[in-house]
């Protein structure tokens, strides 16, 4: 049975798929449509880090300082 991919690793062959498919595209909008889904897609994984982070906290309960 194949390995279950995480769902990081699936935007980051997607990211990179659309960058290939756009490299062969001469100038244009179905170009520039595959370099913005490889954009969003990297975004994403960034955001996901940055979310999944150990060092990531809440939001400090500002009201406990009000007199």
């Amino acid at each position: 049975m194949p390995k279950k991919l995480s769902l990081e690793l699936k935007w980051k062959r997607l990211a990179e798929e659309a960058k290939a498919e756009a490299a062969k595209l001469p100038y244009g909008p179905e170009r520039d449509a595959l370099l913005k889904k490889a954009r969003q897609l990297e975004t994403a994984m960034h955001v996901n880090g940055w979310i999944s982070s150990p060092g990531l906290r809440p939001p400090v309960d500002l009201t406990r300082f009000k007199e």
